[in-house]
């Protein structure tokens, strides 16, 4: 039995488990939520808060004291603390949201809060402004490239995107 290979020449949507309708979209996009992923970018200034205290440490060495009184926040309590007009759908959207985007999108985000965490912590125990100043580099430089890469997840960059991103 011979198969037929049939094409179309409009592009394909991206594969979703369930599909949204367009006015949904409209209130997600208004909302500042990715209809195709379900995530806002709001949820990524929890961590560029973190960076920009970190930034300021080797500088002005008493804002680690800031940074410490930083305290992770997964995304539902993120938006329950914020402002964020929208918070009720922004948290049913993540809820919503592709599995797979979401884990990647989780990994991305536990990773950072692993890594403010653990600097933290170590700041809390350095005796030195300069030790502290490290951390704080080394902790920027590492944590700004994953809140790239879960900007991306976040706008639904390819994995090509997020390597590209990684490469430089």
């Amino acid at each position: 039995m011979a198969t037929t290979d049939v094409r179309s020449d409009r592009p394909m949507p991206p594969p979703t488990t369930a599909r949204i309708d367009e006015a949904r979209a409209d209130q997600l996009r208004a909302a500042n939520i990715n209809p195709r992923t379900g995530l806002a970018t709001d949820y990524l200034n929890h961590f560029n808060e973190a960076v920009m205290l970190l930034e300021m440490v080797p500088d002005m060495p008493e804002c680690a004291e800031d940074f410490l009184t930083w305290t992770p926040l997964s995304y539902a309590e993120h938006f329950w603390a914020s402002n964020f007009k929208a918070r009720d759908l922004a948290i049913e959207a993540y809820e919503c949201a592709d599995p797979k985007v979401r884990a990647n999108f989780d990994n991305l985000t536990a990773t950072m809060t692993s890594i403010l965490t653990a600097v933290g912590n170590a700041m809390r125990e350095a005796q030195q402004d300069k030790t502290r100043a490290t951390l704080a580099e080394q902790a920027t430089a590492w944590v700004k490239p994953l809140v790239a890469l879960a900007g991306g997840v976040i706008n639904g960059n390819t994995e090509g995107d997020i390597e590209a991103v990684m490469s430089n």
